[in-house]
Protein backbone atom coordinates (compact mmCIF):
# COMPACT_ATOMS: atom_id res chain seq x y z
CA UNK A 1 0.00 0.00 0.00
CA UNK A 2 1.67 3.45 -0.98
CA UNK A 3 1.65 6.43 0.70
CA UNK A 4 -1.59 7.61 -1.61
CA UNK A 5 -3.86 5.03 -1.02
CA UNK A 6 -3.27 5.50 3.04
CA UNK A 7 -4.40 8.96 1.94
CA UNK A 8 -7.16 8.07 0.02
CA UNK A 9 -8.73 6.04 3.15
CA UNK A 10 -7.97 8.05 5.64
CA UNK A 11 -10.04 10.78 4.46
CA UNK A 12 -12.53 8.21 3.51
CA UNK A 13 -12.61 6.78 7.18
CA UNK A 14 -13.06 10.44 8.56
CA UNK A 15 -15.83 11.42 5.84
CA UNK A 16 -17.67 8.02 6.95
CA UNK A 17 -17.26 8.96 10.32
CA UNK A 18 -17.26 12.14 11.19
CA UNK A 19 -19.19 14.25 8.44
CA UNK A 20 -22.08 13.23 9.23
CA UNK A 21 -21.75 14.56 12.60
CA UNK A 22 -20.54 17.65 11.33
CA UNK A 23 -23.80 18.39 8.97
CA UNK A 24 -26.14 17.08 11.74
CA UNK A 25 -24.76 19.44 14.54
CA UNK A 26 -24.85 22.02 11.49
CA UNK A 27 -28.20 21.62 11.15
CA UNK A 28 -29.49 21.11 14.27
CA UNK A 29 -27.17 24.60 14.76
CA UNK A 30 -29.56 25.96 11.92
CA UNK A 31 -32.69 24.79 12.94
CA UNK A 32 -31.80 26.19 16.91
CA UNK A 33 -31.12 29.44 15.22
CA UNK A 34 -34.27 29.34 12.83
CA UNK A 35 -36.83 28.30 16.18
CA UNK A 36 -35.43 31.00 18.42
CA UNK A 37 -35.84 33.58 15.23
CA UNK A 38 -39.27 32.54 14.94
CA UNK A 39 -39.71 32.67 18.72
CA UNK A 40 -38.59 35.91 19.04
CA UNK A 41 -40.91 36.87 16.15
CA UNK A 42 -43.60 35.46 16.94
CA UNK A 43 -43.56 37.12 20.54
CA UNK A 44 -42.96 40.35 19.05
CA UNK A 45 -46.44 40.24 16.80
CA UNK A 46 -47.99 38.79 19.93
CA UNK A 47 -47.10 41.44 22.06
CA UNK A 48 -47.45 44.28 19.69
CA UNK A 49 -51.08 42.75 18.33
CA UNK A 50 -52.39 43.05 21.72
CA UNK A 51 -50.47 46.90 22.14
CA UNK A 52 -52.81 47.54 19.03
CA UNK A 53 -55.93 45.84 20.84
CA UNK A 54 -55.87 48.26 23.89
CA UNK A 55 -55.53 51.27 21.77
CA UNK A 56 -58.46 50.59 19.94
CA UNK A 57 -60.63 50.20 23.00
CA UNK A 58 -59.84 53.41 25.04
CA UNK A 59 -62.01 52.27 27.81
CA UNK A 60 -59.68 49.42 28.66
CA UNK A 61 -56.52 50.38 30.51
CA UNK A 62 -53.19 49.42 28.90
CA UNK A 63 -51.57 48.39 31.82
CA UNK A 64 -52.76 44.90 31.15
CA UNK A 65 -52.20 44.39 27.82
CA UNK A 66 -48.81 45.40 28.46
CA UNK A 67 -48.37 43.22 31.23
CA UNK A 68 -49.96 40.37 29.46
CA UNK A 69 -48.21 40.92 26.19
CA UNK A 70 -44.88 40.64 28.36
CA UNK A 71 -46.19 37.15 29.84
CA UNK A 72 -46.85 35.61 26.11
CA UNK A 73 -43.59 36.99 24.67
CA UNK A 74 -41.92 35.09 27.21
CA UNK A 75 -43.72 32.40 26.98
CA UNK A 76 -43.26 31.88 23.43
CA UNK A 77 -39.53 32.37 23.92
CA UNK A 78 -39.43 29.78 26.54
CA UNK A 79 -41.76 26.77 24.58
CA UNK A 80 -38.77 27.93 21.43
CA UNK A 81 -35.62 27.11 23.82
CA UNK A 82 -37.48 23.94 24.85
CA UNK A 83 -37.67 22.91 21.21
CA UNK A 84 -34.09 24.07 20.67
CA UNK A 85 -33.32 21.39 24.26
CA UNK A 86 -35.16 18.59 22.27
CA UNK A 87 -33.46 19.65 18.64
CA UNK A 88 -30.22 18.64 20.61
CA UNK A 89 -31.37 15.54 22.17
CA UNK A 90 -31.46 16.70 25.52
CA UNK A 91 -34.29 15.46 27.87
CA UNK A 92 -37.06 18.43 28.88
CA UNK A 93 -38.73 16.38 31.32
CA UNK A 94 -37.09 17.34 34.23
CA UNK A 95 -36.19 20.96 33.03
CA UNK A 96 -39.92 21.21 32.81
CA UNK A 97 -40.12 19.73 36.13
CA UNK A 98 -37.80 22.22 37.52
CA UNK A 99 -39.34 25.02 36.06
CA UNK A 100 -42.16 24.33 37.73
CA UNK A 101 -40.85 23.96 41.00
CA UNK A 102 -38.97 26.59 40.94
CA UNK A 103 -42.42 28.89 39.93
CA UNK A 104 -43.99 27.33 42.86
CA UNK A 105 -41.42 28.16 45.56
CA UNK A 106 -41.33 31.89 43.76
CA UNK A 107 -45.01 32.50 44.19
CA UNK A 108 -45.22 31.35 47.81
CA UNK A 109 -42.35 33.87 48.37
CA UNK A 110 -43.97 36.48 46.76
CA UNK A 111 -47.59 35.13 47.47
CA UNK A 112 -48.29 38.80 48.77
CA UNK A 113 -46.90 40.52 45.79
CA UNK A 114 -48.76 37.99 43.35
CA UNK A 115 -52.16 38.57 44.99
CA UNK A 116 -51.81 42.30 44.51
CA UNK A 117 -51.53 41.59 40.46
CA UNK A 118 -54.20 39.33 40.23
CA UNK A 119 -56.27 41.80 42.26
CA UNK A 120 -55.41 44.35 39.64
CA UNK A 121 -55.91 42.55 36.99
CA UNK A 122 -59.81 42.15 38.13
CA UNK A 123 -59.63 45.97 38.45
CA UNK A 124 -58.88 46.62 35.26
CA UNK A 125 -61.01 43.63 33.34
CA UNK A 126 -64.36 44.18 35.62
CA UNK A 127 -63.73 48.44 36.03
CA UNK A 128 -65.53 49.21 39.39
CA UNK A 129 -64.12 52.85 38.66
CA UNK A 130 -61.72 54.49 36.01
CA UNK A 131 -59.41 57.83 36.54
CA UNK A 132 -60.69 60.59 37.98
CA UNK A 133 -63.26 58.83 39.95
CA UNK A 134 -63.85 59.59 43.44
CA UNK A 135 -64.49 56.12 46.10
CA UNK A 136 -63.46 54.86 48.55
CA UNK A 137 -61.95 51.72 48.58
CA UNK A 138 -59.73 49.98 51.31
CA UNK A 139 -60.71 52.58 53.93
CA UNK A 140 -59.73 54.96 52.26
CA UNK A 141 -61.66 58.47 50.41
CA UNK A 142 -60.40 59.87 47.49
CA UNK A 143 -59.79 60.82 43.51
CA UNK A 144 -58.13 57.93 41.57
CA UNK A 145 -55.23 59.08 39.90
CA UNK A 146 -53.08 56.06 38.53
CA UNK A 147 -54.10 52.54 38.23
CA UNK A 148 -51.74 49.74 38.08
CA UNK A 149 -50.97 45.88 38.50
CA UNK A 150 -49.77 46.40 41.88
CA UNK A 151 -51.06 49.58 43.34
CA UNK A 152 -54.16 52.09 43.13
CA UNK A 153 -53.17 55.66 43.81
CA UNK A 154 -55.73 58.07 45.14
CA UNK A 155 -55.48 61.83 45.83
CA UNK A 156 -57.38 62.74 49.54
CA UNK A 157 -59.54 65.24 49.99
CA UNK A 158 -56.47 67.53 51.58
CA UNK A 159 -54.62 66.44 48.01
CA UNK A 160 -52.59 64.01 49.45
CA UNK A 161 -51.16 60.68 48.23
CA UNK A 162 -52.81 57.83 48.96
CA UNK A 163 -50.96 54.50 47.57
CA UNK A 164 -53.04 51.31 48.06
CA UNK A 165 -52.23 47.19 47.54
CA UNK A 166 -54.59 46.45 44.86
CA UNK A 167 -55.46 43.56 46.58
CA UNK A 168 -56.95 46.23 49.52
CA UNK A 169 -58.84 47.42 46.98
CA UNK A 170 -60.44 44.61 45.39
CA UNK A 171 -60.62 42.32 48.53
CA UNK A 172 -62.73 44.98 50.50
CA UNK A 173 -65.96 47.35 49.45
CA UNK A 174 -65.83 49.75 46.81
CA UNK A 175 -67.80 53.10 46.92
CA UNK A 176 -67.99 54.99 43.56
CA UNK A 177 -69.51 58.35 44.28
CA UNK A 178 -68.67 59.33 40.22
CA UNK A 179 -70.67 56.48 38.65
CA UNK A 180 -74.08 58.07 38.98
CA UNK A 181 -74.90 61.75 37.88
CA UNK A 182 -77.15 62.75 40.52
CA UNK A 183 -77.34 61.75 43.97
CA UNK A 184 -79.76 62.18 47.29
CA UNK A 185 -78.58 64.48 50.05
CA UNK A 186 -79.40 63.64 53.05
CA UNK A 187 -80.35 66.40 56.70
CA UNK A 188 -82.15 65.92 59.96
CA UNK A 189 -83.04 69.33 61.62
CA UNK A 190 -85.05 69.34 65.03
CA UNK A 191 -87.46 71.84 66.56
CA UNK A 192 -88.79 72.36 69.77
CA UNK A 193 -91.87 70.53 71.08
CA UNK A 194 -93.33 73.68 71.45
CA UNK A 195 -92.75 74.94 67.20
CA UNK A 196 -95.27 75.38 64.56
CA UNK A 197 -94.67 71.69 62.28
CA UNK A 198 -96.65 73.09 59.75
CA UNK A 199 -94.46 76.33 59.39
CA UNK A 200 -91.26 74.87 60.30
CA UNK A 201 -91.95 72.32 57.15
CA UNK A 202 -92.60 75.19 55.23
CA UNK A 203 -89.76 76.90 55.93
CA UNK A 204 -87.89 74.38 55.69
CA UNK A 205 -88.65 73.23 51.92
CA UNK A 206 -88.53 76.45 50.89
CA UNK A 207 -84.75 77.35 51.97
CA UNK A 208 -83.96 74.08 50.36
CA UNK A 209 -85.94 74.30 47.23
CA UNK A 210 -85.17 78.26 46.50
CA UNK A 211 -81.51 76.35 45.47
CA UNK A 212 -81.30 75.81 42.09
CA UNK A 213 -78.89 72.73 42.83
CA UNK A 214 -82.35 71.37 44.28
CA UNK A 215 -83.46 68.96 41.72
CA UNK A 216 -87.44 68.93 42.16
CA UNK A 217 -87.55 65.64 40.50
CA UNK A 218 -87.55 63.34 42.15
CA UNK A 219 -90.20 64.70 44.73
CA UNK A 220 -88.16 66.13 47.89
CA UNK A 221 -89.11 64.01 51.12
CA UNK A 222 -89.54 66.32 54.10
CA UNK A 223 -91.40 64.68 57.25
CA UNK A 224 -91.16 64.14 60.84
CA UNK A 225 -89.54 61.32 60.98
CA UNK A 226 -88.20 60.97 65.04
CA UNK A 227 -89.65 62.39 68.38
CA UNK A 228 -86.21 63.17 70.41
CA UNK A 229 -85.87 63.47 74.02
CA UNK A 230 -85.34 67.28 73.01
CA UNK A 231 -86.26 68.15 69.92
CA UNK A 232 -88.95 66.84 66.92
CA UNK A 233 -86.76 65.66 64.46
CA UNK A 234 -87.29 66.47 60.36
CA UNK A 235 -85.87 64.28 58.48
CA UNK A 236 -85.32 65.88 54.91
CA UNK A 237 -83.91 63.98 51.31
CA UNK A 238 -83.33 66.04 47.99
CA UNK A 239 -81.82 65.16 45.07
CA UNK A 240 -79.02 67.13 43.17
CA UNK A 241 -76.13 66.76 41.06
CA UNK A 242 -73.12 64.28 42.30
CA UNK A 243 -70.65 67.19 41.61
CA UNK A 244 -72.63 69.63 44.07
CA UNK A 245 -73.32 67.09 46.67
CA UNK A 246 -70.47 68.32 49.01
CA UNK A 247 -71.47 72.05 48.83
CA UNK A 248 -74.73 71.43 48.79
CA UNK A 249 -75.23 69.62 51.54
CA UNK A 250 -73.12 71.61 53.58
CA UNK A 251 -74.92 75.55 52.46
CA UNK A 252 -78.22 73.93 53.82
CA UNK A 253 -77.11 73.17 57.16
CA UNK A 254 -76.43 76.85 57.79
CA UNK A 255 -79.48 78.58 55.31
CA UNK A 256 -81.79 76.35 57.12
CA UNK A 257 -80.68 77.32 60.48
CA UNK A 258 -80.91 81.17 59.50
CA UNK A 259 -84.16 80.64 57.92
CA UNK A 260 -85.65 78.70 61.53
CA UNK A 261 -83.84 81.71 63.20
CA UNK A 262 -85.23 84.11 61.62
CA UNK A 263 -88.79 82.13 61.29
CA UNK A 264 -89.05 81.95 65.20
CA UNK A 265 -88.41 78.47 65.04
CA UNK A 266 -86.83 77.27 68.08
CA UNK A 267 -83.84 74.89 67.61
CA UNK A 268 -83.54 72.92 71.33
CA UNK A 269 -80.22 71.93 72.80
CA UNK A 270 -79.70 69.45 75.62
CA UNK A 271 -79.77 71.39 78.68
CA UNK A 272 -78.31 70.24 82.07
CA UNK A 273 -80.41 71.24 85.54
CA UNK A 274 -77.94 71.15 88.45
CA UNK A 275 -80.09 71.25 91.86
CA UNK A 276 -77.90 72.07 94.67
CA UNK A 277 -79.57 71.47 97.81
CA UNK A 278 -79.42 74.14 100.85
CA UNK A 279 -77.19 74.03 103.82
Amino acid sequence: MNFEDVNIDAVNTFIENYLGVVIGAGLNILYAIVILLAAMWLGGVAKRRLQVISRRYEQIDDTLFDFLGTVIRYAILIMGLIFVLNRFGIQTASLVALLGAAGLAVGLALQGTLSNIAAGVMVVIFRPFKLGDFIDAGGQMGTVKTISLFTTELASLSNTQIILPNSEVWGRPIVNYSVYKTRRAEWVFGVSYGADLKKAEEIIRDTIMSDPRAHKDPEPFIQVNNLGDFSVDFLVRVWCNSGDFFAFQADMKRKVKEALDAGGIEIPFPTRTVLQAAE
